[in-house]
């Protein structure tokens, strides 16, 4: 699984699937106010990136991918 939640950080991890859209829903639900931590995300499914830009978490880290890092959290900031 690519979504593990420690605490109020929900930790995005190597490449995540369409399977991991509603771990990640879930961690929203569970705690509105938590933060996602992308630095060590590899891809997106499509299914998490849109759950991410329609929740509009607060991001800490900076994925290595750069189309990730300069397009998709670039709007996230």
């Amino acid at each position: 699984m690519s979504v593990t939640v420690s605490g109020d950080i929900v930790h995005l991890t190597g490449a995540c699937l369409v399977e991991d859209a509603e771990p990640l829903l879930l961690a929203f639900h569970a705690n509105p106010a938590c933060t996602v931590d992308v630095s060590g995300a590899v891809r997106l499914h499509m299914a998490v990136a849109q759950l991410l830009l329609a929740a509009r978490p607060k991001v800490s880290g900076v994925p290595s991918d750069v189309f990730l890092r300069d397009h998709l959290f670039a709007k996230l900031r």
